[in-house]
This record gives structure tokens, C-alpha cells and sequence, in this order.
């Protein structure tokens, strides 16, 4: 059924202006209903988000064969052997004895079990009975204590190993992640392999290595257990598989069943968290407040969180009839092996007191089974997650820049490109074509032109950061491919428009730009600092020098953006490099502000050789400039000084003239 519109029931497209401030156009959009969605109503809650990163494997497990998992354990378990043998040998080789040595214990407090139940239903009185019986128990004691001890011990060997593998894991990501080439970092693709390989592969690293004890810990148990039925007799081996295969097969199920409900819980928490954020951070707070959208807000909180819990009580629900299935299967398996015992005990095949420790160790075998099933589920689902980090990280490495080749000069006299051309990856349009230059040192040039005319993406070619597609860029007649490529950026220095606000203190902000956070020569910083008019700034702030930038810190200070470019060029200037690059770095100043940094840069106290290049769509502000370069669809339309443009008549004169007119006007 329709909704009718204000007007009778007339379309926005014929009623005209609606009052609202702004210039008349022609309306093509139709109005909104009157309720607004804000998820998936009560059909398929699936389907309201995009499939999370971290969702890949989640229920990999519960998804495939018991046989594909059989198959795949193995190659898991020396996978996670391989990393913590080589996290700490020792404590790796002691996990593995201990483990093998508290199995034996076990196996042998369960013969002893045996040889207890046999004293006791032996012949003659029952006092005499007990009394044979008690070096047998005292036998039990002693094997269980020995367990205890060794598996606290395997608790311990494993508490050194497990920190190690993350943090060789986690540092190993970082360095490899922190390092790759920058057209790699801003593939959307990659950002999702690497939150997806630091947010579940580093956190599944630190359980995975104590799942597999376990795992082995149950699986050494079964064996043991069969080897005991098998000593008391052969027959007794089908029967413990009898009693056991029902209770792993609704131990299965069972991880199925929570796996898919845990989908459907999965999808509404991914919501909550959606609106408990916005309820929470710091950036939202203003508007929200401004706008009284706190309660819609909490009402939609509300709303979801009823759901969850009812899919909490489902799941709960779900799980005790599975479970209760599971035991009545186990039950009859149970009973079943309980008639076999029985018709082996009447005709002879077994004496009573075999009987009875075949029942023992069927009970304890049982138990194993079902841990084994489902820690098997959980190392195989979370060393999935395992095994995509260590991919990734695998990947990264063929991503690093060049780590060979000749270091880049301290100063450069010349900086060339010639017919340089550089396309972004996954882009069929170049970013740049054709470009030429030369730039001396002691020159200050300027890029200028339209947003997306590729002056952003040369300033990144001549610091290093691209390696041209087409063309050479040569420092001094060196062809930057042959030189290491962390040694080039290490003789640029770049001040962006929008600049890292690293929660530091302001001295470490400017000394971070060498490479360090605790050296700092405190001229230098002086001078950075008066000449980009960050010294006003930090002077301003409580510990001066010493003040955290950061409000996530207590006692931390908050910097305006205007303050933060100026720190961003005190930064440039610290690094006191061969080339500075400033990527429209006062887009956020005041004009007296921009108007100091300007000067600072062309008249201030610099490297007389240093090459600068000044990035800006505020023309005023390359006048000074040797030379200025004019980029249009990724080539050069221009070059020269301010005055032969101006007499030329091109782009750049009109682009000039326009935005002196406006403030003539």
C-alpha cells in the first residue's frame, strides 16, 4: 500500500522548492517512508552487514567431515610444534616428555586399578582382601600423584612457551606489516588480510599451543585406555569403540549446533556493537549530545540486545536437547557394552574382576573421546586462523621494499625525473604520465593544479614511497631502484596535510622524525619548532616539552588542527633532510599562521642545499617559488616562475587570478 505525500498526493518532483535553504534544481528523489530501517527486521538477521574479515574460518570446523578433520590434525600439530620449538626448545622438549610421561601415569594408575579390583574380588575374607589390596591403592595414589605433578609441570613448561609464540608472532607481523611498500598498505584487500591475520591469528597463536596439549593429553589418554582393554582381553576393544563412537558423535553435533546458532547470536552483537559505539566514542559525543539522539539510540540498543537474548535462551534450549540426545545415544551404546561385559563374564571369557576394570577404563575412554572431539574442533577451526597469519606474513615478505642497493646520498645536488609515469594498482587510468623535471639544491619549487592532477602522487615518487611504473628518478645520476629504498625515504622529509598524531610527548612528536623517540638534540628541536611556530604551542602546554598530545593518556593535552600542522612542520624541519616535502601541510592554519610557515620555509634558517617542494591550492603562497610546476590529468601543462606564468596566460594564470578576485571582491 502507498504512502501518500504532503500536497495532496503529489511527488517531490512536482511541487518545487521546498523552502529549505539553497539553490533550486530539478528533484528526482522521491520522499522517505516515515519509519526508518536501522537493520534487518525479523527475517534473516545475516544479512544485514557485510561478511566480517574475521568471520573466514569461524565454524570451519563444524562445517567439515569428521574425516577432513582427522586428516588435517596431524599437519596442525607440527605446525604448532614447529613455532613453539622454535619460541623455546627447552620448554617445548619439556612439554612434550612431561605430557608422555603423565599419560604413562595414567595407564598405569588404570592397570593398578585393575589389579586393586582384582584383589578385592579375589577369594577368601574380606578383611584379607582389603589388606592385599592396600599396596595396589597406595600403587593408584602414587601413579595419580606422579600425573598431578607432571601435569603441573607440563602447566608450567607451557605457561614460558605459549607468551613467546605470540610475541615472536606479533612482532615478527608488525615488523614485516610496518615495513611493506606503501601502494601495498593502501590496498583495501591487504588492510583486511592484515587486521583479519593480527585480530584472530595473533589471538588464537596464544590459545592454540595449550589446545593442543590438551588434545594430546586426550588423545594419549585413549590410547592408553585401549591399551589396557587390550591386555585384559581383545574382545574388549569393539566394545570400548561401542560405548565411545555415540558419545563423539553427539559431541559433533553438539559443536555444530552451537556454531550455527552462535551465526545467527554473532550478527545481532556485530549491531550492539555498532550503536554501543557510537553511544561511547569520543569523536561522536558532540553531535550526539547536540542532536538529543542518545535515547533513539538506546532504544535500538534495546531492541537488539532483546533479541540476543532470546537467541541466548535458544541456543540454550537447543544445546540441552542435544546434549540430553547425546547422553541417551552414549546410554545405549553404554548398555549395550554393559550385556557384552555381561555375556563375556557367564561364559568364562573374563573373570569378574577384568569385568570390572574393563567397565573402569570404558568410563575413563569415554571421557577422553568426548574432550578429544571437542578440542579437535577447536585446534583445527582456530590453527586455520594460525596458518592465515603465518600466510600473510609469508606474503608480506615479498612485499618489503629493497633492502639492497646503495645508500641514498646525504645531500643531493640534482634530483631528477625523467618521463616518469605511475599507475596505482588495481587502476586502469594513469596516475601520472610524462613527467619531467629537474630539481636543484637550494631550490624551492611548487606543484600545483586541480585535486587529483597527481601532484600528491609525484611528491610521493621523489621521497621514495612509489617506485615509478614508467620512466627513472635519479638522485645525482643514481636511478633510485638501485639504491635501498628505507635509505631514500630516510633523506625526505614530508609534512602532509592531514598529519599522525602520535600520543607522544611534543619533544618525541619532532624527534620521531629520525627514526627515535628517546635522542634528541635540543637546538635543532628549538629552532623546528620557532620556525613553523610550534614553540608558541608547546610553550602553551602544561609540561612544555614533556607534554603528552594525547587525551587517551591522563594528564594528556588535545591540540586543534591548526596546532598539530605546526608541530607536523616542526617535525619536517627536525629531520633537517636533503628534501623537504610539504603536502598542503597549512591547509588547517590561520592565515597569519600559514603566512610565518611560508616565510619560515622560503627565507627561514634551512639546508642551503636542501630541495623543497611546497604542495598548495593556495596560490599566494608560491609566489616566492625558483620554479613552479602545473599538473592537469597527471602530466606537467606548465612551468616556470610566478611572473612567466602570469605572462603566459594559461591555467595557472587564470587559477591565480580567480582566487586573487575573490579577495579583492
Amino acid at each position: 500500500m502507498g504512502m501518500s505525500t504532503p500536497e495532496g498526493n503529489a511527488s517531490p518532483s512536482t511541487t518545487g522548492h521546498t523552502g529549505l535553504p539553497g539553490p533550486r534544481r530539478e528533484e528526482t528523489l522521491t520522499l522517505p517512508p516515515t519509519t526508518v530501517p536501522t537493520g534487518p527486521g525479523d527475517g534473516d538477521i545475516t544479512d544485514g552487514l557485510e561478511e566480517a574479515y574475521w568471520s573466514v574460518y569461524d565454524g570451519a570446523a563444524a562445517k567439515s567431515t569428521v574425516g577432513e578433520v582427522l586428516v588435517r590434525l596431524p599437519r596442525i600439530v607440527r605446525q604448532i610444534g614447529r613455532l613453539a620449538w622454535q619460541a623455546d626448545r627447552p620448554a617445548t622438549a619439556a612439554v612434550v616428555v612431561l605430557q608422555l610421561a603423565s599419560a604413562a601415569m595414567s595407564a598405569f594408575g588404570l592397570v593398578a586399578s585393575v589389579a586393586v579390583l582384582h584383589e578385592l574380588f579375589g577369594q577368601g575374607p574380606t578383611p584379607d582382601k582389603v589388606r592385599n589390596a592396600v599396596p595396589q591403592i597406595l600403587l593408584v595414589v602414587g601413579f595419580l600423584s606422579a600425573r598431578a605433578l607432571l601435569e603441573a609441570g607440563v602447566a608450567i613448561a607451557q605457561a614460558r612457551v605459549t607468551p613467546k609464540i605470540r610475541t615472536a608472532l606479533e612482532c615478527d607481523f608488525l615488523r614485516l606489516t610496518a615495513h611493506v611498500r606503501l601502494e601495498v598498505v593502501d590496498n583495501a584487500d591487504w588492510h583486511d588480510d592484515a587486521y583479519r591475520a593480527s585480530d584472530r591469528g595473533l589471538f588464537y597463536a596464544r590459545q592454540i599451543v595449550g589446545q593442543v596439549v590438551s588434545l594430546a593429553s586426550a588423545l594419549l589418554g585413549l590410547i592408553g585406555t585401549a591399551g589396557v582393554l587390550a591386555s585384559l582381553h581383545p574382545a574388549l576393544l569393539p566394545l570400548l569403540l561401542l560405548s565411545v563412537l555415540p558419545v563423539g558423535a553427539a559431541a559433533v553435533r553438539t559443536a555444530r549446533a552451537r556454531f550455527h546458532s552462535f551465526k545467527r547470536w554473532n550478527a545481532l552483537q556485530r549491531r550492539v556493537r555498532v550503536f554501543s559505539w557510537l553511544l561511547l566514542e569520543r569523536d561522536a559525543a558532540a553531535e550526539l549530545r547536540s542532536d538529543t539522539a542518545q535515547n533513539a539510540i538506546l532504544d535500538e540498543h534495546r531492541r537488539l540486545t532483546d533479541r540476543i537474548a532470546e537467541e541466548d535462551t535458544h541456543l540454550g534450549v537447543s544445546s540441552a536437547v542435544l546434549t540430553l540426545g547425546g547422553r541417551a545415544l552414549g546410554g545405549v551404546g553404554t548398555g549395550v557394552t554393559y550385556v557384552a561385559l555381561g555375556a563375556m563374564l557367564i561364559a568364562g571369557w573374563l573373570p569378574l574382576a577384568a569385568g570390572a576394570g574393563a567397565v573402569l577404563a570404558i568410563q575413563t575412554g569415554q571421557t577422553a573421546l568426548t574432550r578429544f572431539v571437542d578440542v579437535a574442533h577447536l585446534v583445527y577451526e582456530h590453527a586455520m586462523w594460525v596458518d592465515d597469519l603465518l600466510q600473510f606474513q609469508e606474503r608480506c615478505r615479498g612485499l618489503q621494499p629493497r633492502r639492497c642497493g646503495v645508500p641514498a646520498p646525504t645531500a643531493v645536488t640534482t634530483l631528477t625525473l625523467d618521463n616518469v609515469g605511475f599507475t596505482y594498482p588495481g587502476k586502469e587510468t594513469p596516475a601520472l604520465r610524462g613527467v619531467s623535471m629537474t630539481l636543484r639544491g637550494g631550490q624551492t619549487v611548487a606543484f600545483v593544479g586541480v585535486n587529483g592532477s597527481g601532484k600528491s602522487t609525484c611528491s610521493r615518487l621523489i621521497a621514495g614511497l612509489y617506485e615509478a611504473g614508467e620512466g627513472t628518478v635519479r638522485w645525482d645520476g643514481v636511478d633510485v631502484r638501485d639504491m635501498d629504498a628505507e635509505s631514500l625515504q630516510s633523506r625526505v622529509a614530508t609534512v602532509l596535510q592531514d598529519p599522525v598524531h602520535f600520543p607522544f610527548s611534543a619533544l618525541a612528536n619532532l624527534t620521531i622524525s629520525r627514526g627515535t623517540l628517546t635522542e634528541a638534540d635540543p637546538q635543532r628541536a628549538w629552532e623546528a619548532a620557532v620556525a613553523s611556530g610550534a614553540d608558541r604551542v608547546i610553550a602553551g602546554l602544561p609540561d612544555t616539552w614533556e607534554a603528552v598530545l594525547s587525551k587517551r593518556f591522563r594528564g594528556g593535552q588535545e591540540l586543534s588542527a591548526g596546532q598539530w600542522a605546526k608541530i607536523a612542520v616542526a617535525r619536517g624541519l627536525y629531520k633537517n633532510a636533503p628534501v623537504l616535502l610539504l603536502d598542503e601541510p597549512t591547509a588547517s592554519m590561520d592565515p597569519k599562521a600559514e603566512h610565518d610557515v611560508y616565510q619560515a620555509v622560503l627565507r627561514g634558517k634551512r639546508r642551503e642545499d636542501q630541495i623543497t617542494v611546497l604542495i598548495s591550492h593556495r596560490l599566494a603562497s608560491v609566489v616566492e617559488c625558483d620554479q613552479i610546476y602545473v599538473f592537469d590529468g597527471g602530466r606537467i601543462t606548465e612551468a616556470g616562475s610566478h611572473r612567466s606564468l602570469m605572462e603566459l596566460g594559461g591555467a595557472y594564470a587564470e587559477m591565480f587570478t580567480l582566487q586573487a578576485a575573490a579577495y579583492r571582491s
